[in-house]
């Protein structure tokens, strides 16, 4: 049997947030939602996702620093992380990856393309 791989949603926007989760679960994922960094940094203290797809734009904690906690936490350091912001320029793209993010993509993004992605990934 193939196991269920487990997503976190991280995004302050409640129509992506709705709409990602929906998508996620239709694939076949388990989903857990954050709507902001500091409830992303609670959910991955209870249960380890295999994927954080993560906003960088977000009113208390940034993904930027999100993805940095991740990866220096022995803990979760295994965890895939894809950026999706809105944030284009080439040195935002490069400062995700240099921060260990596996993917990066800008919004508005094509769903079929981030299912495809993911499923790459896992």
């Amino acid at each position: 049997m193939s196991r269920i791989y487990k997503i976190l949603v991280v995004d302050d926007d409640p129509y992506i947030l709705m709409s990602l989760e929906f998508l996620m679960k239709k694939n076949g994922y388990e989903v857990m939602v954050a709507r902001n960094g500091n409830e992303a940094m609670e959910m991955l203290n209870l249960s380890v996702p295999d994927i954080v797809l993560l906003d960088i734009m977000m009113p208390d904690v940034n993904g930027y620093d999100i993805c940095k906690y991740i990866k220096s936490n022995k803990k979760l350091k295994e965890i895939k992380v894809i950026f999706m912001s809105a944030k284009t320029r080439d040195s935002d793209i490069k400062k995700g990856y240099d921060l260990g993010a596996a993917l990066y993509i800008k919004k508005p993004f094509s769903t079929r393309e981030l299912v495809s992605n993911i499923k790459s990934l896992l």
